[in-house]
């Protein structure tokens, strides 16, 4: 049964939008987290030490930590791999182009692919910066996350990378929230006015939010 549902169009529509859910709401903890740098070393530090302690004692030092992750990467791939072969389901289906193209659909909904690619090589990028410092500018410090971000926003591609990564998941956002409404039954006539602006809201506080921090070093709020 998991394998006919899988296999239908309905069913990956539905492992995106709740994928995509999860992820989002991840994200909305994540922002909230990264807004504590503005607090200086000793909140942001001290919080990043909390996230290693979530639990104890009844879960071990980090067992909470590699959980989440774990959720995240299975929401990740799943997502992924069900975008991918709706993608192909799609272009299979009308293989050749229509001659008169309806600018119907939003600019979000036309970058939707491209937006999740930019967002896929981000997060390579950004773990491999201010997780492992493989990537990291400025000599990574393990267990000194407040200065490591300042590292990191002190350089200029840093910030760009940072930016440009934030704007597509905010029209990422916008119009995925939407689609995963409408694939779980919550979208209609009457509430489909007030799920937009929910999309957009949510899409303009996360962009926002995230943002906040390159922004902060740049101008040496955060230093």
């Amino acid at each position: 049964m998991a394998r006919t549902v899988w296999n239908s169009t309905v069913g990956k529509k539905t492992v995106m939008a709740v994928s995509g859910l999860v992820m989002l709401l991840y994200l909305g903890v994540h922002m909230i987290g990264n807004l504590k740098i503005f607090f200086g070393p000793g909140e942001f530090n001290h919080y990043a030490h909390w996230l290693r302690t979530v639990g104890e004692p009844f879960m071990h030092d980090e067992w909470t930590l590699w959980l989440i992750r774990a959720v995240l990467v299975v929401a990740v791939v799943a997502h992924a791999v069900s975008a991918y072969q709706l993608s192909r389901r799609d272009i299979r289906a009308r293989p050749a182009k229509y001659v008169h193209r309806k600018p119907r659909a939003s600019y979000a909904t036309r970058t939707m692919r491209w937006g999740g690619i930019i967002l896929a090589l981000f997060i390579v990028w950004h773990l491999l910066d201010l997780t492992t410092g493989t990537v990291h500018s400025g000599g990574f410090q393990e267990g000194h996350p407040y200065q490591n971000v300042v590292d990191t926003f002190s350089t200029w591609y840093g910030d760009v990378v940072y930016i440009v990564a934030m704007l597509a998941l905010g029209l990422h956002v916008r119009h995925g929230f939407w689609s995963a409404a409408q694939t779980l039954g919550a979208g209609s006539r009457t509430r489909d006015r007030a799920l937009k602006a929910a999309a957009d809201v949510l899409a303009l506080l996360l962009t926002a939010g995230f943002i906040a921090v390159p922004v902060g070093v740049m101008t040496g709020v955060v230093s």
